[in-house]
């Protein structure tokens, strides 16, 4: 059997909904609670855009050729305006005389004001409209801004593809560190807010980029073309243009930092919000059981009380930034609509180039509200990024070593002066020596918080110690990569993992390349087979993410079919038939015996008739060895195990 589909038969897949809660609990942890450096949080996500860069350039060069058509067009679309001007009033002067002798008689007829105006205009008197070299100017236009559509179009399609990649990058970054967080990580972390910024977070900084890179790209482009053509057409025009630029920065930045805490807020309020849903309905029956409803619902209302008002405050705060760029927008264009009609009443500028410029006035402060309505959404964006940082940047298992166990694994686990603790200042495990012989079946049995559990979880290498060496056939399991140690271990746990898919899926994770034939084998020796038959569809039979559709013990024996199923070298089993009836529990035990046989076994169990055919009894408290021995030995000292065993089988213990 391979090592990789070993490995997929011990651990739940990620869709199954589940997760470990170790001793640390589903706390919600501490990031979000304050925004890092926006711009340091925006570069390294920029950062994340190059390996796309030769499609960046490309979108910039077409964005270059888009933006050099679309503004070149009211300048040309002036001249256009100037011919039609030209031609009504020429139309309406004698012919004969030429421009020049037309402006002396306005002079000498007291009409200096129009001979100023008119010098500056193209006309000839006596000859109206032109309307062909009218058509030849629209016609160009119109091709010029059909041609600056198509370069549009093909940026925005390159830019696009450029983001999805890059999400998918970073998707998939986020999804390789997942598998290298330790366990310790999700103890402390919300089932909801990891997810939350593995999805929301995630999606919320895809459509960021989306929707900033294109607009910002085109934005930054048309402001150069539009200023060029300014200082072009009137320099003074266009200085008095300028002064929207300072205007638009301070109100920017000043509305921005206030916004981007709040950003973060509402971020770090989502995640939280997700968890506390998630939970209610991982936990619905519990809920209704213990008739908790109106806490849940008063918890769901405050936390999405606090999600309103981070998601308001930061809406509102950056949405004022659209309205005040419109107030400098319009004041912009009166200011350059009257110093225009003053120039062209001067002769100084002709009708068409202040038409252009109005034109070009308004595409000036146009991108600049633009970049001001993207701050809010940069804002949001980057929020998210830091977020995901924040995931990407948590501390990883230890690297992975290059050692290798024996071909053929005999079973003989020691554990050699071990000590582990959850948390620095709760030591739990001191000075554990413990060897298991091949073949042998070892249970631990101890009162609840003795460290059954994290025992068996220390020879998986989910947790790393702090102290000692466990060791399977004399190789040190922390001198091998984590798959090869759990790609001989089969596991049962208590908590059943199941997964969205038939009953026969769910017992192939066992091993993915087994026949129909193999896994029927399994589940008749594990009694599986019994119950499958009454089910409507048989081993096709859908389980959902919860396993609501059959009963725990169903489930229960599901699982141990799997365990069954993958034949591995290791048995590790915690309290794997405390959900079945007593029938089936003794059926259990021979599938259980013909399981072990050959193997080492690792039993935790609370029912100690489940375990009194043990080669091996352990006996744990406050994370310590204290009796050893087989079930006879045992009761005979009269020890701790004596009292577990008479507590269940002679009656209460009189404190």
């Amino acid at each position: 059997m391979s090592d990789t589909i070993k490995v997929k038969a011990n651990k739940r897949p990620k869709y199954a909904g589940q997760r470990h809660r170790g001793p640390g609990g589903p706390g919600l942890g501490g990031s979000g609670e304050k925004a890092a450096n926006f711009g340091v949080s925006l570069k390294r996500l920029v950062r994340y855009l190059r390996p796309q860069r030769n499609w960046i350039v490309a979108a910039l060069c077409l964005g270059v050729l888009s933006v050099a058509l679309s503004v070149v067009g009211p300048k040309i679309l002036g001249r256009a305006t100037n011919l039609l001007l030209a031609g009504a009033i020429g139309g309406q002067m004698p012919s004969g005389i030429t421009k020049e002798q037309a402006i002396d008689a306005l002079i000498a007829q007291g009409n200096g004001d129009m001979a100023d105006m008119l010098r500056s205009m193209d006309f000839t008197p006596g000859q109206g409209i032109d309307f062909h070299a009218v058509g030849v100017v629209l016609i160009v236009v119109l091709a010029l801004y059909v041609v600056s559509f198509g370069f549009s179009y093909a940026q925005g399609w390159i830019l696009n593809g450029a983001v999805q990649k890059t999400i998918f990058q970073i998707r998939q970054r986020v999804s390789e560190k997942l598998d290298r967080l330790p366990l310790s990580y999700f103890d402390k972390q919300a089932r909801g807010e990891v997810l939350s910024r593995v999805t929301n977070d995630i999606d919320n900084v895809s459509q960021t980029l989306q929707q900033t890179m294109s607009q910002l790209l085109n934005s930054l482009l048309t402001v150069i073309g539009v200023l060029v053509m300014m200082f072009w057409i009137s320099p003074t025009l266009a200085l008095i243009a300028l002064l929207t630029v300072p205007i638009a920065m301070i109100v920017t930045t000043v509305i921005g930092k206030r916004s981007q805490k709040l950003f973060a807020q509402n971020w770090k309020s989502t995640g939280e919000l997700n968890a506390q849903i998630e939970e209610a309905f991982t936990g619905h029956s519990l809920v209704k059981v213990f008739g908790r409803q109106r806490e849940v619902e008063e918890e769901f209302g405050r936390r999405n009380q606090e999600l309103y008002k981070a998601g308001f405050g930061a809406q509102f705060i950056s949405g004022i930034i659209m309205p005040v760029m419109f107030l400098v927008g319009n004041l912009n264009y009166v200011v350059i609509a009257v110093v225009g009609g003053l120039r062209v009443a001067s002769g100084t500028m002709s009708i068409g180039d202040v038409q252009a410029f109005i034109q070009y006035s308004r595409q000036f402060t146009q991108p600049l509200t633009t970049v001001a309505s993207m701050a809010n959404i940069l804002q949001s964006g980057v929020a998210s990024a830091e977020r995901v940082f924040e995931l990407l940047d948590a501390d990883e298992m230890s690297s992975e070593p290059e050692g290798h166990l024996p071909k053929e694994i005999a079973g003989r686990v020691s554990f050699e002066g071990v000590d582990f603790s959850y948390t620095p200042d709760r030591p739990l495990i001191r000075n554990l020596n413990l060897t298991a012989q091949p073949g042998q079946t070892v249970a631990i049995v101890g009162p609840t918080g003795a460290g059954k559990t994290t025992l068996v979880n220390l020879i998986m290498r989910f947790y790393d110690l702090n102290g000692g060496r466990i060791t399977m056939d004399g190789v040190d399991v922390a001198s091998v990569p984590r798959s090869a140690v759990r790609s001989e271990v089969g596991m049962v746990l208590q908590d059943t993992w199941l997964f969205g898919g038939t009953i026969r899926d769910n017992i192939a994770y066992g091993r993915l390349d087994a026949t129909d034939e193999e896994i029927v084998a399994a589940s008749k020796a594990t009694f599986v087979d019994r119950f499958v038959h009454s089910l409507p569809d048989g081993y096709d039979t859908v389980i959902d993410e919860e396993g609501s559709n059959v009963s725990a013990g169903e489930k229960q024996l599901i699982t141990i079919a799997r365990a069954f199923l993958a034949d591995p070298s290791l048995l590790i089993l915690d309290e794997a038939t405390s959900s079945v009836d007593t029938r089936t529990e003794l059926l259990l035990q021979k599938a259980m015996a013909a399981l072990r046989a050959g193997r080492t076994s690792f039993v935790i169990a609370h029912r100690l008739s489940t375990i009194r055919d043990a080669d091996l009894i352990l006996v744990m408290e406050e994370g310590s060895i204290v009796e050893q021995g087989n079930h006879q030995q045992l009761l005979d000292a009269k020890g701790a195990y004596y009292n577990l065993y008479q507590s269940q089988f002679a009656g209460a213990i009189e404190d």
